[in-house]
């Protein structure tokens, strides 16, 4: 759970230490990078093999930028028509050689090449997308065709902005990786018997720590109504006479 809250959450390392101290665990900040360098590339890796051959046939795909030791590095990312991940992954370099190896890892991750991709303008995009997925695969460059991934990118940068940076590239790969990865087991695709993102993180959570959670010890997805009872009466400083009760007890007090 403290890497899963360290990964999805904007906290600092003691940040974290000091919510699990008010629930009686103690440790350090230390205790959490290190929980970190072990358990996130197990996250990732277990994820990733999750979500292999689910891609979809058109993809975006996209290199922001990120501060790694005062210099900015490029991170190749690829998403689905839907929305969902194909790859990530952190590079040293902008060039050539860096994006025949994304579309190496996105293809071996999907397991199929797509019918198209949409890049933004990188020179090395359509030649790395000829050579790695085939010539069959469509390319388009346009910078407005490609807002899709751009607003994908407004999670990651949020996650990343208030860190000021990362001090290796070791540690700046790691946490990319299994930070959209998370957050792509986490997302909610809005059906009604689809697990809300915190659900599946506390099941994620279960499954770092080793211990396998079935679908049967899954809690029901409905909301049970409370009992009626006053103690579900909402009171409000405009109504201090009067008694507003909420919308899922009204039924039982009529």
């Amino acid at each position: 759970m403290v890497v899963l809250w360290r990964l999805r959450d904007k906290l600092r390392l003691r940040d974290l230490a000091e919510l699990f101290l008010a629930r009686g665990f103690v440790f350090s900040h230390e205790a959490v990078r290190d929980g970190e360098a072990r358990f996130a590339p197990l996250l990732a890796a277990r994820l990733r093999a999750k979500r292999r051959g689910t891609a979809g046939s058109d993809w975006h795909a996209d290199e922001p930028s990120i501060k790694v030791n005062g210099r900015w590095r490029s991170r190749y990312c690829a998403i689905d028509r839907a929305g969902n991940l194909v790859e990530a992954l952190l590079s040293e370099r902008r060039d050539m050689d860096a994006a025949q190896q994304f579309f190496h890892h996105a293809l071996a991750v999907a397991g199929k090449a797509p019918d198209r991709v949409t890049t933004d303008g990188h020179d090395a995009s359509p030649r790395a997308i000829r050579e790695t997925l085939g010539a069959a695969v469509g390319q388009r460059t346009s910078r407005y065709k490609n807002k899709r991934i751009e607003q994908d990118h407004r999670g990651s940068k949020q996650r990343y902005d208030p860190m000021r940076g990362f001090g290796s590239f070791a540690s700046a790969a790691r946490f990319a990786s299994a930070c959209e990865e998370q957050r792509q087991y986490c997302r909610c695709n809005g059906y009604a018997n689809h697990p809300p993102g915190i659900e599946r993180g506390s099941r994620l959570a279960r499954s770092i720590s080793g211990r396998r959670a079935a679908a049967r010890d899954v809690p029901p997805l409905a909301h049970p109504r409370p009992p009626p009872s006053w103690s579900c009466v909402i009171r409000t400083p405009r109504r201090s006479a009067s008694a507003r009760r909420c919308a899922s007890c009204r039924p039982r007090h009529r």
